[in-house]
């Protein structure tokens, strides 16, 4: 076993871990932290995707002990200092942007990347870029909808399905 430190969500956190713990198995199994889910163990769905060191990265591909030092962002770290929804959250809740919801933690913090790549992304970037992401009920559009909301833009052009 390996002692391992990293600041999540701006609280300065340790533990013990394997060799081969993942990222997503220390933030879920030692930290509590259940938003970050596990869908496919192959980097494929994107329902693992946090924020390491100011970076989008799927937790299930990465060592725990490769964010030793780092600064993690999970889910649970999104909403306001007052526990209230930030603004992709209230975007994707306003808009209809989830369904089952168990892939809304990973579009959300894929949304959150994007945003701070591209304030005002375009629906074809917003599209590109959640490539790596699946959702098996909502078929995009709101979740989309969702995210050209938060970023200011105006939506009522895109039509409703």
């Amino acid at each position: 076993m390996t002692q391992v430190s990293m600041v999540v969500n701006g609280k300065q956190v340790s533990g013990e871990v394997e060799g081969r713990t993942l990222l997503v198995q220390f933030l879920r199994e030692s930290l509590g932290l259940t938003g970050t889910h596990v869908g496919c163990d192959t980097s494929q769905c994107g329902a693992c995707l946090v924020h390491v060191n100011g970076e989008a990265v799927k937790a299930c591909t990465m060592l725990a002990l490769e964010a030793e030092g780092a600064e993690v962002g999970t889910i649970e770290g999104q909403a306001n200092a007052d526990g209230s929804l930030n603004v992709i959250q209230q975007a994707f809740q306003d808009h209809h942007g989830l369904q089952c919801g168990f892939c809304t933690p990973g579009m959300v913090m894929s949304a959150a990347a994007l945003l701070k790549e591209n304030p005002k992304p375009s629906e074809h970037e917003i599209r590109e870029y959640l490539e790596g992401n699946i959702c098996r009920c909502t078929g995009y559009h709101n979740i989309v909808k969702a995210i050209l909301a938060a970023s200011g833009q105006d939506v009522t052009a895109i039509a409703a399905e």
